[in-house]
């Protein structure tokens, strides 16, 4: 919608914990909540699917027992189903669930929407980083 001079406000690019550009979490399997390999979110996203993970089969058992399956495939949803190794865009929520639990999985941090401080410290994210020095 314009705004008062009449032209279209600049939609602002997405970014990650750090302040700086959202980078892409995976594209295959082609992840985030629009399905756009990045880890954005938007008020149609109720479960703040921000955190930018590569999961490993403890998370994944976890997140089965605790009722989102995500290692099997649902065709019909386009979903391959999740293996060791893969990344995805998951909730801030259940990754700070698993954390409690300690199965979080791992986070690539530059893939990681800022949103998520809203729900996990960064200094607790970065304690799981796969892209820091």
């Amino acid at each position: 919608m314009p705004d008062a001079s009449g032209s279209e406000p600049r939609r602002q690019r997405p970014r990650n914990v750090f302040g700086e550009p959202l980078a892409e979490c995976c594209s295959k399997p082609l992840t985030g909540f629009y399905r756009t390999g990045s880890c954005e979110t938007g008020p149609e996203d109720f479960g703040v699917h921000t955190v930018c993970t590569q999961v490993d089969a403890d998370f994944l058992a976890f997140s089965r027992a605790a009722g989102n399956d995500l290692s099997t495939p649902v065709p019909q949803a386009g979903f391959p189903g999740l293996k060791p190794g893969d990344c995805w865009c998951l909730c801030a929520a259940r990754w700070k669930e698993a954390f409690d639990a300690g199965q979080a999985p791992k986070v690539r941090l530059t893939g990681t929407h800022e949103a998520t401080l809203d729900i996990v410290p960064l200094a607790l994210l970065k304690k799981y980083a796969i892209d820091l020095s």
